[in-house]
């Protein structure tokens, strides 16, 4: 039994049934604070691991937005849970050539897994980088904040529609064994008999306090995340070990849980103006993908045609990352047209 599940199984001993928001940060935690899950010896793949074409199309869009937003100088690049430093990594190479960027730029990473952190010590050796664990320590200078797969991960509550009644659905005990139950609750939405609505206090709180900051220190934002761009309901809430799904309630603390983002919600909490979401596939071929591409194909061996070929799939193809993954603007002025968001 892993120290999470040890540490779950505990809180409802004290106080009875626990929150799916309470048992995912547990669990969460446990998790990302022991172990690098990224890759293919790890649980699950994300899109700067995939290809470098990814980091390089966003450190053209931040390059781009800096134009944009006058040049600050100084700034802040923010990156909010950064893995293994890769995208990051990757954004820094891309913007070498662009006159000023660099010598304007400071970089932070907010990060909360020690061990994740020295990790991207090691993979941006050479830099001045600052670790954070929240928002609210970045300095209150102007911000280009970048996020690839963070909201995902940030606690849900669950709620079940049930007898024209909402439930929130809750872990408790049953025979020793962890099970899911329900409990009175004041969700105010018209039931829908058996339906499953997920709410995450824990993103609607941050993408609130990140666009106070955008509209505050003035910048924009890019968050890329598996999520909807329409109203749904339905329980989107998954583990997933060694690439492939495992129960929930197994494993606890040693596979990853995350539940599609509510792209509406973010939409709807933001204090600046929104752009898009659109999709990653989108998203990408506006920043000119298959241009990048050619010209890294012109140098490649029959191999890597072949690897750089199947990242491009994966990254933009409609039955793969394409549509799934969403990609969402913020910026504290309307006028400044972010690239990457055409009509």
């Amino acid at each position: 039994m892993s120290p999470a599940e040890k540490q779950i199984r505990q809180a409802i001993e004290l106080n009875g049934p626990i929150s799916v928001e309470m048992f995912m940060g547990l669990a969460i935690n446990h998790y990302y604070a022991t172990r690098d899950p990224f890759g293919a010896e790890g649980d699950f793949t994300t899109a700067p691991e995939i290809s470098q074409m990814f980091g390089e199309l966003i450190g053209i869009w931040v390059a781009d937005t800096w134009i944009k937003l006058g040049q600050p100088s100084p700034f802040n690049l923010v990156e909010g849970g950064p893995g293994r430093g890769t995208l990051m990594a990757d954004i820094l190479r891309a913007t070498k050539g662009v006159d000023g960027l660099h010598q304007a730029m400071n970089i932070h990473l907010i990060e909360t897994s020690p061990h994740l952190r020295e990790m991207q010590r090691q993979t941006l050796a050479g830099y001045e980088v600052e670790w954070h664990s929240n928002l609210e320590t970045i300095p209150n200078d102007p911000l280009i904040f970048i996020a690839n797969e963070l909201l995902d991960a940030l606690p849900i509550r669950q709620y079940q529609s049930f007898e024209g009644k909402w439930y929130e659905r809750v872990i408790g005990l049953e025979n020793d064994k962890l099970v899911f139950g329900l409990t009175e609750s004041t969700l105010n939405l018209p039931p829908v008999e058996g339906a499953i609505k997920e709410i995450s206090p824990a993103s609607i709180h941050f993408v609130a306090q990140l666009s106070l900051k955008i509209r505050d220190c003035k910048g924009a934002a890019l968050l890329i995340d598996y999520g909807y761009d329409e109203a749904v309901t339905g329980e989107t809430l998954q583990a997933v070990k060694a690439h492939g799904f495992v129960p929930v309630l197994e494993d606890i603390g040693n596979a990853d849980l995350t539940a599609l983002v509510d792209f509406v919600m973010m939409s709807k909490v933001s204090q600046v103006p929104v752009i898009g979401p659109v999709t990653q596939g989108e998203f990408l071929k506006s920043l000119g993908i298959q241009m990048r591409f050619e010209r890294l194909k012109a140098k490649a061996t029959p191999q890597q045609v072949m690897e750089l070929q199947s990242a491009l799939v994966r990254l933009t193809a409609e039955d793969q990352m394409g549509t799934l993954f969403k990609v969402m603007g913020l910026c504290h002025d309307p006028s400044i047209e972010l690239a990457g968001f055409d009509d």
